[in-house]
């Protein structure tokens, strides 16, 4: 695939956005793929669950970190048809294929078994907020919830929601300023544990 610089608009805390690169327009740029590769590497992870599929790529990114720590599954969905089909085929043909479960369904409507040590939630903004509350008791204290398209411009809405999870107490988050928006997050309760 031919990388492209990013097409995000300017905002406050990322005023130079051409200085990242992308597959496509869809995808997380290249550095949040190589920021979540890393992620998995340094947590070692047991299960993760990623939202939004889209083509995989992040799915793949984080299928070979998980494969490097020789452990671990990350479970996927996609509910657009055509799109869980492009990606199943995707993963299917990476190094990560092994590690990565695509499922076509709607994540607020799929079931996971067991403790979620990372959620990457990348599906439709306006759920994203609501993904986190339906996996909540499933995250540990020390589990760790990344949520892209969190910038100032074009996902206020969905940044404000996850703002108001840091001002009711209930998550840590740091807003990372990528063209997009990256909020990495931790559950504030039994965090000094």
């Amino acid at each position: 695939m031919n990388l492209v610089p990013e097409i995000a608009r300017s905002t406050a805390e990322c005023p130079d956005p051409q200085l990242w690169q992308c597959y496509d327009a869809m995808s997380a740029e290249v550095e949040v793929l190589e920021f979540l590769f890393q992620l998995v590497r340094t947590t070692k992870p047991k299960l993760i669950v990623e939202t939004g599929t889209f083509l995989g790529l992040a799915a793949c990114y984080m299928g070979r970190a998980l494969k490097q720590n020789g452990r671990g599954k990350l479970i996927t969905c996609e509910l657009d048809p055509n799109l869980f089909r492009q990606a199943a085929q995707i993963i299917s043909l990476s190094a990560a294929r092994d590690f990565v479960e695509v499922r076509h369904c709607s994540s607020l409507e799929m079931q996971v078994e067991g403790q979620i040590d990372i959620l990457f939630s990348d599906s439709e903004p306006s759920i994203r907020a609501d993904e986190i509350e339906r996996f909540w008791d499933q995250i540990p204290y020390y589990g760790i919830i990344v949520v892209h398209d969190v910038n100032s411009g074009d996902h206020n809405e969905l940044r404000q929601r996850i703002l108001d999870f840091d001002r009711k107490g209930q998550l840590s988050v740091v807003l990372l300023p990528t063209p997009r928006g990256l909020a990495v997050c931790q559950k504030r309760e039994g965090h000094c544990q």
